[in-house]
């Protein structure tokens, strides 16, 4: 069997395709590469089949325009490896952090100890800025050990699990029915949500793996973009609402986590409404707030009543200072630029 499946979706990614790819065929016959061409109209194809005819490991797969959410279902269909990785198309892994990963999950497959998620850091590679951010969790997570959610610490508001520090069993995500939503942006906050609450044992390994590129104007965490495309945002949003059940979840450390997650999503969805700043943005947050109130009422409590809840409600020329200021917060906690 495959040890580990990488889909990389690909929309217009003829000018990162060749580096990404290069980055993951040093793993071998042990990692199975899916390069995922989205729909795309310029050279992204021809150069995905000229990287699968040069690495045996690299498959070439395409489809019409789905989004990202489509091009990860793809992935997750198709994948052969006990574990499941996506890694867009734009971004990169670092050589040395990725061979002990490998190493680490060959150790596992031997020992006939797979775990449901596999953890390890990432890094903002943020264009224009010599020194890089590590998202880091030394402090919350056991190190180099198989362990469960009786063993997580606290997560600071700053410090949260995205798709770029995961990787998880593929049966896990199979047997969830994961399906992230098509033509849609931002459903990575899905695609870590979601198969979390099914998580049982995990691995942390402190290398910083994933190399997160942010910084260019066309990104989707573009400020600007996210505004332009804050329905998705919101729907996204509704979604994790939706799924969050807390009074079902009896483990304290997980429902922690996951109410952590769904605080931080609202609240970088209203941030980015008062960045908006129009009637019709102010209006979009006032029916999220009421969403969260008729459709998880124990939600709503903890997170409209919570600081951050508090402070990107409030109104006038003081409440507008505050929540950019709030704003500015959700950016480190976000990394969106």
């Amino acid at each position: 069997m495959t040890l580990l499946t990488i889909a990389i979706p690909s929309y217009n990614a003829q000018d990162y395709l060749h580096y990404c790819v290069h980055s993951l065929v040093i793993g071998g016959d042990a990692v199975e590469i899916l390069v995922i061409n989205d729909g795309s109209s310029d050279q992204t194809q021809a150069i995905a089949e000229d990287l699968a005819a040069r690495y045996p490991n690299v498959r070439a797969i395409y489809q019409d325009n789905k989004g990202h959410g489509g091009a990860v279902n793809t992935g997750i269909r198709e994948a052969k490896g006990r574990y499941f990785k996506v890694v867009d198309s734009d971004d990169w892994v670092d050589s040395r952090a990725y061979l002990k990963i490998l190493e680490k999950l060959q150790v596992l497959e031997a020992e006939h100890t797979p775990v449901d998620a596999f953890i390890s850091n990432f890094v903002y590679e943020k264009e224009g800025q010599s020194r890089k951010k590590s998202m880091s969790y030394q402090d919350v997570l056991p190190e180099n050990r198989i362990f469960g959610w009786e063993d997580v610490g606290a997560f600071s508001k700053g410090q949260y699990m995205m798709m770029h520090s995961l990787i998880y069993r593929t049966d896990l995500l199979r047997e969830v029915g994961l399906v992230l939503p098509e033509h849609t942006f931002y459903v990575d906050n899905i695609f870590v949500f979601t198969p979390l609450q099914a998580v049982q044992t995990m691995y942390y390994l402190p290398v910083d793996f994933y190399r997160y590129f942010i910084g260019r104007n066309d990104q989707s965490v573009n400020e600007s973009v996210m505004i332009k495309r804050i329905d998705q945002q919101i729907k996204v949003n509704k979604i994790l609402v939706d799924q969050l059940e807390l009074d079902q979840l009896t483990n304290p450390d997980l429902r922690s986590y996951l109410l952590n997650h769904v605080e931080i999503t609202t609240i970088i969805s209203c941030a980015l409404l008062n960045r908006g700043g129009t009637v019709e943005h102010m209006m979009k947050k006032q029916e999220l707030w009421h969403y969260i109130r008729d459709n998880n009422p124990a939600l709503f409590k903890i997170v409209r009543k919570g600081l951050l809840g508090q402070l990107t409600n409030l109104y006038g020329y003081p409440g507008r200072k505050i929540s950019n200021a709030v704003y500015k917060i959700a950016k480190r906690i976000y990394g969106f630029n």
